[in-house]
């Protein structure tokens, strides 16, 4: 396999909260999905191979849509499968689980599609902007560090809703543009007179616009893959004691761990682009109008494929 940065696209945590697949849902003139806007933005940015994960229980409705959609575009694309089986030798799926083990999880799972080359992370109902996959691409394609790794952030103020809460992680950087941390805040919301998070319903403390928060767009070498593979015994070995049916092997926790000790490193990019998704259904018109604004500039073809 070649070493060229490769896009791995996570798709298998399709529920049911949104009222149906979100990941597959219409969004362009054509019936394309967000997906469909993110493999071609990537492609325009120098990618060429794209791993999707999904889970066998969505394939066939997958492929009758945004796969059937994405045969015709020029990217290579590979499935991968995150099953709640693909479990280390000498560990079982607790009973009564049906939750994925998380993004941690997926990547491992994603990991042979992927081979010896450096990947970045995307969610699949996520449009990040054509900026952040050129700036990541550019980073992974440059970049000769086995443990230099990078994200993609955005200002806060285009990353929220007008339709309720969101829950978003506020970064924490060095005087060279390292990440230091990542703290989650799962509620905050706009207001008046700005934007304002809480943590336990009651006291509000403001937020600044140009805030960057971490979108979940990620860069990452070969060297993660074999870390994110070697610590998961461990966090099976807590999770399943202490919270078998619904502890989940994250993404920034395995980051985390990686920076404290010392490791790695995670160089914070941005990107000056709108971050659109739907999380709740009244932001589909947003995300609708936009992309149709975008297309009407000349920024994407119709149909995209």
């Amino acid at each position: 396999m070649s070493n060229a940065p490769v896009l791995v696209v996570l798709a298998a945590g399709m529920g049911s909260r949104y009222g149906g697949l979100k990941q597959i849902d219409p969004v362009g003139s054509h019936g394309e999905a967000i997906l469909d806007y993110s493999i071609f933005d990537a492609y325009e940015a120098g990618f060429r191979t794209a791993v999707i994960l999904i889970k066998e229980a969505i394939r066939e409705d997958f492929m009758a849509t945004v796969g059937k959609r994405l045969a015709k575009s020029p990217m290579e694309i590979r499935y991968a499968y995150q099953e709640l089986s693909k479990l280390p030798e000498g560990y079982a799926v607790p009973e009564g689980r049906v939750k994925p083990f998380g993004t941690g999880h997926a990547v491992i799972c994603a990991g042979e599609e992927v081979g010896d080359a450096p990947f970045a992370v995307i969610n699949a109902d996520d449009y990040y902007g054509k900026a952040a996959f050129k700036t990541i691409f550019e980073f992974l394609s440059g970049s000769h560090d086995p443990y230099g790794y990078c994200m993609v952030g955005y200002r806060l103020d285009k990353t929220v809703t007008e339709n309720g809460s969101v829950a978003r992680g506020v970064c924490a950087t060095d005087e060279t543009g390292n990440l230091l941390g990542i703290t989650e805040r799962t509620r905050i919301e706009k207001y008046d007179g700005g934007i304002h998070f809480t943590e336990d319903g009651q006291n509000w403390q403001d937020l600044a616009p140009d805030t960057i928060v971490s979108m979940n767009l990620m860069g990452f070498q070969p060297s993660f893959l074999r870390e994110a593979k070697s610590r998961f015994p461990a966090f099976l070995d807590k999770a399943l004691k202490e919270n078998p049916l619904k502890g989940e092997y994250f993404l920034p926790s395995i980051v985390q761990q990686l920076l404290s000790e010392g490791k790695a490193t995670m160089k914070v990019l941005t990107s000056p682009d709108q971050w659109y998704g739907v999380t709740y259904a009244a932001d589909k018109p947003v995300v609708v109008k936009a992309l149709a604004d975008m297309a009407k500039e000349g920024l994407y073809p119709q149909p995209l494929f």
